[in-house]
Parts: C-alpha cells; structure tokens; sequence
C-alpha cells in the first residue's frame, strides 16, 4: 500500500435551474485532468436521487500532485463561476486508503 496516496471526494450542488451548465462544466475538466502527471482516477458522478448533486471521486500519486492540479488554470476557472452556478461551497474531503 502507498500511504502517499490521496483519495478525494468533491461534493458540488448544482443551482436551481444550472443543472445541465455545472454538468457541461464538471465534464470539461475531465480530460485535461486525467492527463495530468500524478493521477490515477478523476471519474464524475451525478446523484441519482438529486440530479443536481455531483461528485468526483479522485485518486493521486501524492498531496504534491493534488496541489498541482487545483492551481491548474482550467480548474480555477470553475472556481471563478463557482457562485455563479453551484448553490454552495464545494465540499471536499480527502482520504487514505487503509487496505
């Protein structure tokens, strides 16, 4: 096991009405992410319960990478529209793997 590792989880609640904006935006940073140096995973999902709830449930090589990828500009740009289209502050929590 690799206790570098960083598992994160980023809960993002869509405005009323912005539902299909944040999803277009969520889904344009998929790419560009997965090609960065240090990651192992970036999926996105979509509540299916609440459609305007999503998560990316992501996997990195190191908290180094993870810092590297949120200053990454296409990643700040959603930031910027943040309380533009999502309802709240997106919540981020990060994990260790223990198995």
């Amino acid at each position: 096991m690799d206790n570098s590792q960083v598992t994160v989880m980023a809960l993002i609640k869509a405005k009323d009405g912005m539902v299909d904006v944040v999803k277009k935006e969520l889904l344009s940073l998929i790419d560009d992410t997965r090609k960065e140096s240090g990651c192992i995973a970036y999926d996105l999902h979509q509540s299916k319960e609440i459609p305007g709830y999503f998560m990316f449930y992501e996997i990195w090589a190191s908290a180094e990478a993870l810092d590297k990828h949120t200053a990454m500009p296409y990643l700040q740009a959603i930031v910027k529209k943040s309380t533009e289209i999502f309802a709240e502050p997106i919540q981020v929590t990060l994990w260790r793997k223990e198995s």
